[in-house]
């Protein structure tokens, strides 16, 4: 859809409550990882991954970098990303979690779709509600190489949250009601992270067309 986005797989995790690299491990049949750069690639054709192991990273057929902000969680990786982005002259990411295994691509593109904003005002980020206790999806939205300042500001300052950075820049949410148009939310934004989400996946997967 656009060279201009830069989609930016997120697999800086430990995968400690899973026991094993979660990215790599198979929802019907296909590895998660593959399940969510397959969604992803549908927008654009520019993919990389942000993952501190090398193995992983070897595992994956993607250009990959470690955090630029190493122990910073989650946030340092969309900074590493947004980096990235900014040096290969991308307006933006597209960012997942390598650990979605539903994701939609039409949600993807409706993500950045609305980056290019209305009325002249472009967002510096479009992020999806959900019904998770941040009520956001952090870990699959669309960010401007704009938001750098401000997340970098919140790195200093030790706040590691993923919407440290949100007051300081335009925020565009996707409403619950719009995403629902794509699928149940509880599907598409389901992080396998333990075993038993694993098997919940598993399960979907087979209810699944």
């Amino acid at each position: 859809m656009s060279a201009a986005v830069l989609g930016a797989i997120q697999a800086g995790g430990r995968s400690t409550r899973f026991g094993s690299p979660k990215a790599l491990a198979r929802v019907g049949g296909e590895r998660i990882i593959d399940r969510a750069i397959r969604a992803v690639s549908a927008v654009t054709p520019e993919l990389v991954l942000i993952a501190n192991d090398p193995a992983l990273a070897a595992a994956v057929t993607l250009p990959s970098r470690a955090d630029a902000w190493p122990e910073t969680g989650a946030l340092g990786g969309i900074g590493t990303a947004l980096l990235w982005a900014a040096e290969r002259g991308n307006d933006g990411i597209l960012a997942v979690a390598c650990d979605m295994p539903f994701l939609s691509p039409e949600l993807m593109a409706a993500l950045v779709s609305r980056s290019l904003g209305a009325d002249g005002e472009r967002p510096d980020v479009v992020i999806p509600e959900s019904g998770s206790r941040r009520s956001v999806e952090p870990l699959c939205a669309w960010y401007s190489v704009r938001c750098l300042p401000a997340l970098r500001t919140a790195l200093d300052r030790g706040d590691y949250r993923m919407i440290a950075f949100h007051e300081d820049v335009r925020v565009h949410r996707v409403s619950l009601a719009d995403v629902r148009r794509y699928g149940d939310p509880e599907r598409l934004f389901l992080n396998v992270n333990t075993p038993g989400e694993h098997e919940r996946a598993e399960q979907l997967a087979e209810s699944l067309p």
